[in-house]
């Protein structure tokens, strides 16, 4: 007696358009246009920035670039990077996020890592500080009064020590290290290992992607950080570049016109917007350039914190 094979039917894809019925497929379509319409509006801003730099000074005048450009000079980007102050404040901004990031990182994982040990006596009360921290604070005129009270007006330290801390990547670093095995803590400890040692070869090398989402969390707010600066920092020499770009594209400082001097100052002075534009771009360069080294994190961290255990 022969069998004979029995012959299934390919499975359909129940999540294919074709397939689906027509309240899938309507909302498919409504998704999916809303998509379109996200990337539309964050996408223009960004292509009508760079458009308008790179494009004729006559035709930025008369308004004529709407999303391409019209025409091509770089007579604005050779203004704006002969200008020193920008150098200046670049090198401000690099310092104040590498050494900034560094210190938040190391306070970060030293506050965390006792208020994840369960055996620790002021694990709660210390728990409650800092989560009370998060809600309340001491207010702008009292933190200027201490800022300025120890000495660190006009001082690079004005940018590191005041934000050395947040409340909320502490919790996040916390929980990431409550999650650590106890079993490991205890075989150490059995061993003869000390807390800070089971800390520096247990707990962060365990927690290595959280650590990775919080210093580019860290380094964002600090890359981007002008209000302490502007409160803290009355010296140019010690601005960052947030300030320099304030100067320029709100208070429509002409620093970069006067640096130039010459003809080129009066062929820019024609549209003093393509300059604004231009220290845009200049300053959004360095996201540009490591945003394809950081996406995977970026997409970890979207669900950093959201699930509890």
């Amino acid at each position: 007696m022969t069998v004979k094979p029995v012959l299934r039917k390919k499975a359909s894809n129940p999540n294919s358009f074709r397939t689906a019925s027509w309240e899938d497929k309507l909302l498919d379509i409504i998704i999916w246009i809303l998509v379109l319409f996200a990337v539309a509006v964050t996408l223009y801003p960004f292509l009508y920035v760079v458009s308008v730099s790179i494009s004729e000074g006559s035709a930025v005048a008369k308004g004529s670039v709407v999303l391409l450009p019209k025409g091509f000079s770089l007579d604005a980007f050779r203004m704006v990077t002969n200008n020193r102050q920008l150098w200046i404040s670049y090198g401000n901004t690099f310092f104040y996020t590498i050494m900034g990031t560094l210190f938040n990182v190391i306070v970060t994982c030293l506050g965390a890592y006792p208020l994840s040990r369960s055996h620790f006596f002021l694990r709660k009360p210390l728990n409650f500080f800092v989560a009370f921290t998060m809600y309340f604070s001491g207010g702008l005129i009292p933190t200027y009064i201490v800022v300025t009270g120890i000495g660190l007006y006009n001082s690079r330290l004005a940018m590191i020590l005041p934000v050395l801390v947040s409340a909320y990547n502490l919790m996040i670093c916390r929980s990431a290290m409550s999650s650590v095995p106890q079993d490991l803590f205890e075989n150490a400890s059995l061993e003869g290992a000390g807390e800070f040692y089971m800390m520096l070869h247990i707990a962060i090398p365990l927690i290595k992607p959280t650590l990775a989402v919080l210093t580019l969390y860290y380094a964002v707010a600090r890359y981007n950080d002008f209000f302490n600066a502007m409160l803290y920092l009355g010296d140019s020499n010690l601005q960052p570049l947030q300030i320099f770009l304030r100067r320029v594209l709100l208070q429509a400082s002409n620093e970069v016109l006067q640096s130039a001097g010459g003809q080129a100052a009066a062929a820019a002075a024609e549209n003093t917007l393509k300059i604004r534009y231009v220290c845009i771009v200049l300053a959004a360069v360095p996201i540009f350039v490591i945003t394809p080294f950081v996406q995977k994190y970026l997409v970890a961290g979207t669900m950093l914190g959201a699930v509890k255990g």
